[in-house]
């Protein structure tokens, strides 16, 4: 029902990006999406990896902050108003969204990634209205 994120606090200066992603080629970690916000100080790259675990190890040795995070990974179908829609569902519960990016696949659906306040309830929530959720094995098959 929910996926691991792997969340990495950079500071905001040239290069530091770029090391992350280094450390995570060196050990062999696939990027499946990410997102990147940052402030006047730092930035946090939020990850969807094929081994998000091994990927903050990887980067904690290398003096990063990194950690991981439960987030939902639901399937969208290309439909004018379905993203609306799921977030109908998740506001009139009174749960709020607190971030999202899109995800691509391979199977041509649009998805995205998301964490919600109380996620245990959004996820039963949105499978009760027929919302298909990854787990991540369905992340590793459908993405990698």
């Amino acid at each position: 029902m929910f996926i691991k994120q792997l969340s990495v606090f950079i500071e905001n200066q040239e290069g530091r990006l770029e090391q992350v992603l280094e450390v995570l080629k060196q050990e062999g970690i696939n990027i499946i999406s990410l997102s990147l916000a940052d402030t006047s100080e730092y930035g946090l790259l939020r990850l969807i990896t094929s081994d998000p675990a091994a990927g903050q190890a990887a980067l904690k040795k290398q003096g990063f902050s990194a950690m991981l995070t439960d987030v939902l990974a639901v399937r969208l179908a290309h439909q004018v108003g379905r993203l609306q829609e799921i977030l109908s569902f998740v506001c009139k519960a009174g749960l709020n969204v607190e971030y999202m990016y899109a995800l691509s696949n391979k199977e041509g659906d649009a998805s995205i990634i998301c964490k919600i306040s109380n996620g245990d309830e959004a996820a039963v929530l949105l499978k009760s209205k027929e919302v298909e959720l990854f787990s991540q094995e369905d992340i590793l098959r459908i993405f990698c």
